[in-house]
């Protein structure tokens, strides 16, 4: 699976592209009723990002402006986006009311999802305090040390492979108003290096007082993931538990079912999964009646065998 799709919405509004150079605007959105989409012109090049986003400020008014998706930059398979941390910084005091930031959001025609390339995003977060919801896509020279972020209350990082050094970064920062947390942790094929171990901080939720919707998904290791789940402390606290998208088998589940009670949480989503059938139906008798929404669609998870039996299990997003 890649990513087929640009994200729809961020921070409840929906998603709108500003026009490209050769596009005709027309009448624009109101500034605060839309997340706007600001993309390179990558295939004629025609504009790079920073060229965009210079139009953007010139024609809306940016202090209304609630949510900013960045999408393709120039070469983001070679170029990291410095520069386009640069114009956003250099304009963060004309966008008071900026509450939500994407970075990244580039479908596979642009640039697969494990070729973009990142840097340390952490000044973006720490140029805009006030940012309730912060994403990034693309795991490749990703860093995200460690800090303090008063107001964050939903941050997802979207890989085909997440470092464990940004791991182990988010599970140091100190973020008292995280309520969702998303993760993919992917592959060591694309820099996915983490182990269950480094999951440790985040699982402990001793700097996450808030957390309730906690997602550790697209990972190779899912069973390990869901062993350490299974005797977390932050469980307890959680509405929704998604260990989604990776390679989850029976030896996870039933780690995950012999741990402590799950029956509190609103959603289990197990999607994209290599259950049997006999504990597909085991989680679901042992959840279901207390209410938990349980989703075990098993979407496009399909074992591969090979002459000798080896048999390969693969991630939902990788490339």
């Amino acid at each position: 699976m890649t990513i087929g799709d640009h994200l729809a919405s961020l921070y409840r509004l929906p998603a709108y592209d500003f026009p490209g150079p050769r596009t005709p605007a027309g009448k624009l959105p109101d500034p605060d009723g839309v997340a706007w989409r600001i993309t390179a012109d990558v295939y004629d090049a025609d504009e790079d990002w920073a060229g965009a986003f210079a139009r953007f400020c010139a024609a809306v008014d940016t202090t209304r402006v609630r949510a900013l998706i960045v999408g393709a930059w120039e070469e983001a398979y070679d170029t990291g986006p410095s520069a386009v941390m640069e114009a956003l910084l250099a304009a963060r005091d004309r966008f008071p009311a900026l509450r939500a930031l994407f970075l990244g959001d580039m479908v596979m025609e642009e640039c697969e999802i494990s070729w973009i390339n990142q840097t340390d995003v952490a000044p973006l977060l720490s140029g805009f305090p006030a940012l309730e919801e912060f994403g990034v896509r693309g795991g490749t020279e990703l860093r995200l040390p460690a800090l303090s972020h008063g107001a964050l209350r939903k941050l997802v990082v979207e890989t085909g492979g997440l470092p464990a050094e940004v791991v182990r970064g988010i599970g140091g920062s100190d973020l008292p108003a995280l309520e969702h947390l998303d993760l993919w942790l992917g592959t060591p094929d694309y820099g996915g290096d983490s182990e269950a171990a480094d999951l440790e901080p985040i699982l402990s939720g001793a700097r996450l007082p808030r957390l309730r919707h906690l997602a550790l998904r697209n990972s190779e290791m899912q069973d390990a993931v869901a062993a350490a789940v299974a005797s977390a402390p932050v469980v307890a606290r959680l509405e929704v538990l998604d260990l989604s998208m990776g390679v989850l088998t029976d030896e996870g589940a039933g780690a995950l079912l012999g741990g402590q009670p799950l029956t509190h949480l609103k959603k289990l989503d197990l999607h994209h999964h290599y259950l049997s059938k006999p504990f597909e139906d085991r989680v679901r008798q042992t959840l279901e009646p207390a209410g938990v929404e349980v989703d075990l669609d098993r979407d496009d998870a399909e074992e591969d065998t090979e002459d000798d039996g080896t048999v390969w299990r693969y991630v939902a997003v990788g490339e």
